[in-house]
Formats: C-alpha cells, sequence, structure tokens
C-alpha cells in the first residue's frame, strides 16, 4: 500500500510541475528578497524552468523507483 502511495506522489508531482515549480520559485523569491534586504547576499534562486524540469525529473524518478519496487518485490515485508 505504501508503494503505491510513493508512486501516486511520484505521478502527481509529475502532473502538476508547474504550479509546484512556480508556487516554490515565488517562495524562493521574497525569500532572497528578505535576506538581500538585510544585506546576507545568497546564491540567487533558481529559474522559472529549471525549477519546472527539476519537479518534473524528480516526480518522473519517483515514479520509477516505485515502479520498479512493485514490479521486483523489494518493499517493507
Amino acid at each position: 500500500m505504501v508503494e503505491v502511495a510513493r508512486l501516486l506522489l511520484g505521478l502527481s508531482i509529475a502532473l502538476f510541475y508547474r504550479p509546484i515549480a512556480s508556487r516554490i520559485v515565488y517562495q524562493e523569491r521574497v525569500l532572497d528578497t528578505y535576506f538581500r534586504s538585510r544585506g546576507l547576499r545568497l546564491p540567487p534562486p533558481l529559474s522559472e524552468r529549471t525549477a519546472e524540469n527539476l519537479y518534473f525529473w524528480i516526480g518522473v524518478g519517483i515514479c520509477l523507483i516505485e515502479a520498479a519496487r512493485i514490479w521486483t518485490g523489494f518493499g517493507p515485508s
């Protein structure tokens, strides 16, 4: 049951990667502005396109790993 839930989580991340990425990038930019206004220089946030690619491939990776675990029978017993 847990493997199926993880598979569905990966699938939902892969399907909704754009809204997830835009929300995370927005939050990163807000935090970056906050820290820069207080004199702390951090690396710049990811671009929107990079974040979209990152979250899409994270979702696909989770799906592949969990599908392999279900297929081979490796999982919690």
